[in-house]
């Protein structure tokens, strides 16, 4: 699991595990996706990527 550093300095150390990111054309979203079960888990609410979460490639 990724561990976060100090409160408020704005970054996390290390990536997400068991976690990736695509982005959705249709609403223009980033849908977090489980990567051992392949379900989709959340979706951002803005235009902007997921911080700390791999993006999918293949597009």
């Amino acid at each position: 699991m990724a561990k976060n550093g100090k409160i408020g300095d704005g970054h996390r150390d290390g990536q997400v595990t068991n976690r990736s990111q695509t982005h959705n054309p249709q609403n223009i979203r980033w849908v977090k996706r489980n990567t051992e079960t392949g379900q989709f888990m959340d979706q951002k609410a803005d235009d902007t990527p997921f911080k700390g979460v791999r993006k999918e490639s293949g597009k």
